[in-house]
Order: C-alpha cells, then sequence, then structure tokens
C-alpha cells in the first residue's frame, strides 16, 4: 500500500479572552513525479513555445539561408516549389510527425524509444552517431562566423583589399582591369575565406595538417562554452535560449531585406529567383534535389525531433507542432530568397556580369559573397555584425540540437548518468572541441570535407527508412495510432497511416537509389554506399566520380572543385561538369 506523507500546517490566528486559537490543516507537499514503474518522472519543458522554439531553431539552420535559394533558383524558380511541397506533403510531414510522435509517448531519447520493438534499438544508437559526427564539423562552421563576427568590429573589412600579409598575387578585385586572366583572378574576399581564415595555403593535403591556429581554436572554444551552458541544466535552460537564438535570425533577415531591396539591381535578382521554368520540371534531377532539400532541412533522422519531444507533456498535441513547425520551416527557407537574391541581384548590376557568376550556394554564399556585398555599403562594418551574429544564432541552436539528441539519447539508455547530466555534458561537448581541433589546423579544411561528405549523407535515409519499417511494419502503424490517439485524443487520419506505411518508406528508398549510381546499388540493398572518392592535393580537392550513370550508359568523369564551392552540409550535392 502507498501512503502518501502529509505536513501539518499549524497557523496561530489570534489571541481571545487569554486562548489563543489556532488552526490546523493538513496539507500534500509537491510530490516527486514517478511513473508507474517507480521512476521518478521526466523533466518538461517550462513553457510549450519553448519547445517550438526548440525544433523551429534546430529546423531552421544555414541550409535554409545558402541552400534553398540556389537551388530554387537553378531549378526552375517558382516550378521548384511544385516538387518542393509534393514531397513535403508525401514525406516530410509525415515523417516529421512521426518522430515528435514516437518521442512524446514513449518519453525517451533516440536509444530508448525502441523498446517498443528492441530489435530496431540499433537504429537509435545509429542517429546518435551521426548527430555526435555532425557536431565535430558543424561547430566548425559557427566558428568561422564568430571569427568573421570578431573581424567585423573594425573600420575597414578586412576583405575588402589586397593588400593584406594573406594575399595572393592572384587578388584582384572585380572592378580592377590588371594583368591578371579572369581565370586566375580571385576576388579579396575569396581569399580572405580561404588564406586568411583558413590557411589553406600553409598546407600541401590531409598528411599536412599542421597545428591548430589559435585564432580558430579560441573560437571554437567560445562557441563549445556557449553550448555547455546552454544545455548543461536541460530544457530548463536550452528552452530559454532558444528564445534569443531562434528569433534573432527572423528579426536580422527582415532587417536585411528592407535593406536589400534598396539596393540597385536587386529587383531583378528577385524576378530571377522567382522566375518560372515549367519545363525543368521534367528533369528528374530538380524532383530529386527537391526531395533532398526535404528530407534534410526537416532534421528528420538525427534523433533531435525524438528527443526534443520526450520532455513534452504526454497530452501535448504532437499534430499540431508538426504542422506549425514544419511549415514555419519551410517558409523561412522561401523567405531567405528574397534577402539572398536582393543583395545577389545588387552584386550582377554593380559588377555588371550575368546573375550565375555571382550566384553559388554554400560557403561561398555566406562566406564570399554575402561579405564582399556587404563590403560595399555604407556602415559595412555594422551590417556585417548584424548578419554574422544571425550565421551564429541559426548555427548555435542546430548545434544545440544536435548536441541534445546525443546526452538525452544516452543518459536516457543509461540511468545512472540521469543524476550527473552536468559532468555528462561536460564530458561530450569537451570530446567534441577536441576532435573538432583537426578542422581548425591549416589543412583542417581537407578533414572538415570528409566528415561533412561522409558523416550524415546516404546514412541519414537510411536510419530515417528502418526507422519508418519499424514503426509501420513491426510496430504497427495500428498500434501507433492507438498510441497518437491516447495523447492527444485523437486518431491519425488514413492520410496519415498510409504515409507512414507505405509511401514514405518508399520515398526515402528511391531517394536513396536516385543519389546512388546505378553500378552500386548492391551496395545500397547492404547499407554500404561509396558514391566519392577523394584525394587532396595543395589547395584543390579532386572528387573523382567513378561510374556516373547518364542516359544508360556509363561515363567515367573526373572533375575539379576550388574550395569555395565546396558545400558544407551533408545534403548538399556536388558541381558536375557538362
Amino acid at each position: 500500500m502507498n501512503f502518501t506523507t502529509l505536513q501539518v500546517e499549524l497557523i496561530l490566528v489570534k489571541e481571545q479572552n487569554g486562548v489563543q486559537f489556532t488552526s490546523t490543516t493538513l496539507v500534500a507537499p509537491t510530490p516527486t513525479q514517478t511513473n508507474p514503474s517507480g521512476e521518478e518522472e521526466r523533466e518538461t519543458w517550462g513553457k510549450k513555445i519553448d519547445f517550438l522554439l526548440s525544433v523551429i531553431g534546430f529546423a531552421v539552420d544555414l541550409a535554409n539561408v545558402w541552400r534553398f535559394p540556389y537551388l530554387c533558383y537553378k531549378n526552375g524558380g517558382g516550378a521548384f516549389l511544385v516538387p518542393y511541397l509534393f514531397f513535403m506533403v508525401i514525406a516530410g510531414m509525415p515523417l516529421f510527425y512521426m518522430e515528435l510522435a514516437l518521442g512524446q509517448y514513449n518519453r525517451e531519447g533516440a536509444a530508448g524509444v525502441w523498446k517498443i520493438c528492441p530489435i530496431f534499438k540499433g537504429v537509435g544508437f545509429t542517429v546518435i552517431l551521426i548527430s555526435l559526427y555532425v557536431g565535430f564539423y558543424y561547430n566548425v562552421i559557427i566558428s568561422w562566423a564568430l571569427f568573421y563576427l570578431f573581424s567585423s568590429f573594425t573600420g575597414e573589412l578586412p576583405w575588402v583589399h589586397c593588400n593584406n600579409t594573406w594575399n595572393s598575387p592572384n587578388c584582384s578585385d572585380w572592378a580592377d582591369n590588371s594583368s591578371v586572366s579572369d581565370l586566375d583572378k580571385v576576388t579579396p574576399a575569396q581569399e580572405y575565406f580561404e588564406r586568411g581564415v583558413l590557411h589553406i595555403q600553409d598546407s600541401n593535403g590531409i598528411d599536412d595538417l599542421g597545428r591548430p591556429r589559435w585564432q580558430l581554436t579560441s573560437c571554437l572554444a567560445v562557441v563549445i562554452v556557449l553550448l555547455y551552458f546552454s544545455l548543461w541544466k536541460g530544457v530548463k535552460t536550452s528552452g530559454k535560449v532558444v528564445w534569443i537564438t531562434a528569433t534573432m535570425p527572423y528579426v536580422v533577415l527582415t532587417v536585411l531585406l528592407l535593406r536589400g531591396v534598396t539596393l540597385p539591381g536587386a529587383i531583378d535578382g528577385i524576378k530571377a529567383y522567382l522566375s518560372v521554368d515549367f519545363l525543368r520540371l521534367c528533369d528528374a534531377k530538380v524532383w530529386i534535389e527537391a526531395a533532398t532539400q526535404i528530407c534534410f532541412s526537416l532534421g528528420v533522422g538525427f534523433g533531435v525531433l525524438i528527443a526534443f519531444s520526450s520532455y513534452n507533456k504526454f497530452s501535448n498535441n504532437c499534430y499540431r507542432d508538426a504542422i506549425i513547425t514544419s511549415s514555419i520551416n519551410s517558409l523561412t527557407s522561401f523567405f531567405s530568397g528574397f534577402v539572398v537574391f536582393s543583395f545577389l541581384g545588387y552584386m550582377s548590376h554593380k559588377h555588371n556580369v550575368a546573375l550565375d557568376k555571382v550566384a553559388r550556394d554554400g560557403a561561398g554564399l555566406v562566406f564570399v559573397i554575402y561579405p564582399e556585398a556587404i563590403a560595399t555599403l555604407p556602415g559595412s562594418s555594422v551590417w556585417a555584425v548584424i548578419f554574422f551574429i544571425m550565421l551564429l544564432t541559426l548555427g548555435i541552436d542546430s548545434a544545440m540540437g544536435g548536441m541534445e539528441s546525443v546526452i538525452t539519447g544516452l543518459i536516457d539508455e543509461f540511468k545512472f548518468l540521469h543524476k550527473h547530466r552536468e559532468l555528462f555534458t561536460l564530458f561530450i561537448v569537451v570530446a567534441t572541441f577536441l576532435i573538432s581541433l583537426f578542422c581548425v589546423t591549416n589543412g583542417g579544411m581537407y578533414v572538415f570535407t570528409l566528415l561533412d561528405h561522409f558523416a550524415a549523407g546516404t546514412s541519414i535515409l537510411f536510419g530515417v527508412l528502418i526507422e519508418a519499417i519499424g514503426i509501420a511494419w513491426f510496430y504497427g502503424v495500428d498500434r501507433f495510432s492507438d498510441d497518437i490517439e491516447e495523447m492527444i485524443g485523437q486518431r491519425p487520419g488514413r492520410y496519415w497511416r498510409l504515409c507512414w506505411k507505405f509511401v514514405s518508406p518508399c520515398f526515402l528508398l528511391r531517394l536513396a537509389y536516385a543519389i546512388t549510381p546505378e553500378t552500386e546499388h548492391h551496395l545500397v540493398d547492404n547499407g554500404e554506399v561509396r558514391q566519392f572518392t577523394v584525394s587532396v592535393d595543395s589547395n584543390m580537392i579532386y572528387y573523382n566520380l567513378k561510374h556516373h550513370i547518364s542516359a544508360g550508359f556509363t561515363q567515367i568523369c573526373i572533375f575539379n572543385i576550388p574550395l569555395t564551392t565546396i558545400p558544407l552540409k551533408s545534403n548538399l550535392t556536388f558541381m558536375t561538369v557538362p
């Protein structure tokens, strides 16, 4: 029998006729919440908005700014929204909803939720490991943004001229009519990133990394400290941090848009962004890129959505949350395109070149093109500070989500870690910092690129695929629907059940095949995808794409990609030669 300890509250009322009257009441103390198994109840978010901002902050990251607008521009403009929204509805939202419901019902991290079907627990550890791998290099991107932020506190931005110690003889401004040929010409902003920040010129390849550079190491350490004190107390602290990190990018994007549309050529850039070419929809590559973007931009498969939702109240309406947060993510991507292309249109107009000469994605956009555009504005240092604060906040809350996936997933699996969350969090962030040091050496870009392209590419697709199969076919869609009905009082409609059981798994499997050469499809069946071989030499990284299948025949192609055009997230596709 369970007995509840009661407190006796003794209240002295007053003294009447020499007699003291007192009042006593039995007050039940605030109980330590326990679940049926007798374990201490799980903590929850302080407010509902804390959870929503955390999910939005994780899903809305750097790729929303540097990836989606470029994809939209090169794949038919407004027409690209057709396959994007199509895959959003049939796969993105159902998978997003599935992970939120899975975490909320089972109240555990990515590994612990598979108590519903223990044979799939390996999938949980897989996504935790992937999140850990991504943290090794994603934090480095944030440290670059922090480095640029510190460099912006100056009267003249350091990427304006070619008279710096890191500049090469090939450095030349767009308008400079020097003797340097157009093929060899490199802008000051590009050399600042490659030679002033990364110091690639001081490395001969991946076998010549050198020591960590103290400037980037210091920035990386600041990022790690910020992450630790945002996560060490759990969702009680991280839920407050996202009030700044998740909302700041929207403020900055709005300010930049208001400034961008006033620049000459901005309207032309926006028109190019929105120009509709429905004929591009006949190209299968457009649909593949839309599907890939949906899969990675929503953040399914990293265990973050499961971890975040596990701290929700049991009766929370996770269906509504899934619709709201996934929609905000897509709208943010679309909105950021106006900001990006207003400045790209300005750059095209200013240098009198075609828009496709300045339009690019990845690091080249946010660390070369955008800083170069900002440097030409009055009060350029102020605009640079604003822009890099936005990049910093975009990155921090996404990094927080990835690290929370690791921490929550492991402490839920190994219960003794619950009492030592602060120390375990410290261990995780310090370990991440030490591994990341390889990426801030002179040759760190080589290590960075390897991690970026192989840590969370096709492996994420297979992780989500197995996750969807485990829920829909082994645990059962009907049972999963019963769980959701128990939480929110409403059973998922037939549409959601069909997507979970048939559409989403087929989408993920076909997508994995679509981005893998046909000669290696047998590797897909075994979960072993070997798309690219990498060799490094001096300041270039050579990607040898073997057995590239095009129009039914095998083509061997080898092409070079300058470092500034190398995309920085696993969902970014390689540039190809015609």
